[in-house]
């Protein structure tokens, strides 16, 4: 099988949980670190999917790499090989697939619930789930690219995963595992403290609550991963 590329865009977003599911599975991925100055490659051919991480800059931002990131999503999109973005991934896609990303009601940080949308493609990514606590950092969101089904959604983010085919977008961060919250909590001390949203939680609280609400959301991103999978070439 062809490699899965995972597009890291800052050193601390990386695959997480995705990388203990693939290897298990004895799926072989490799790491295009954009943070580190890889370019994304100019065809997705080499490589069975693709998988998009998230990262602290904007989709709307003028940088290099992001462009050629659109070009490759839709590339793949046109050749059926399967797409995965997480939160700025999955706003990526959005971009790419004629969509739009923009600011977010309220900056969402920290666990918060997320609701299964109640329509059969739903049900046929996420199965019996209905709504669990997942994990968020962002303040921005996408919207619908045209032929897209909503997935999921929550109080304060309404569009928090879509799909297209065999293709899925994702807002929320279902790839964390225990040691990335608490990098995150730490390095984003000072974003926590300027943000006056009801919907950030301080580092302490989101770090507290994990031991709660993690393993919850591993068995969903075991779930949508299985799915996702399935697509491969």
């Amino acid at each position: 099988m062809r490699p899965i590329a995972i597009f890291r865009h800052l050193d601390i977003e990386g695959p997480g949980y995705l990388a203990e599911f693939l290897d298990a599975r004895h799926i072989p991925w490799t790491l295009i670190a954009i943070d580190a100055g890889m370019t994304p490659p100019a065809s997705p051919e080499a490589y069975s999917g693709l998988v998009f991480m998230g990262g602290p800059m904007s989709v709307n931002d003028d940088l290099p790499w992001i462009p050629a990131s659109l070009g490759l999503i839709r590339q793949a999109v046109d050749r059926d090989i399967p797409v995965l973005g997480h939160c700025l991934g999955g706003q990526l896609m959005a971009k790419a697939l004629g969509g739009s990303v923009s600011r977010n009601p309220v900056k969402e940080i920290g666990w918060h619930e997320v609701s299964v949308a109640d329509i059969p493609e739903a049900q046929s990514w996420f199965g019996e789930i209905r709504r669990f606590s997942a994990y968020h950092w962002h303040g921005e969101t996408f919207s619908l690219p045209h032929g897209a089904t909503h997935l999921l959604y929550s109080e304060h983010c309404a569009h928090q995963a879509f799909a297209l085919g065999k293709h899925l977008a994702l807002q929320c961060h279902v790839e964390m595992t225990a040691a990335m919250i608490q990098a995150w909590a730490a390095a984003g001390q000072a974003e926590i403290a300027a943000s006056r949203s009801p919907a950030v939680q301080d580092a302490e609280t989101m770090v507290a609550l994990s031991a709660r609400h993690l393993p919850g959301m591993t068995g969903v991103a075991e779930h949508l991963y299985s799915c996702w999978i399935k697509g491969l070439a």
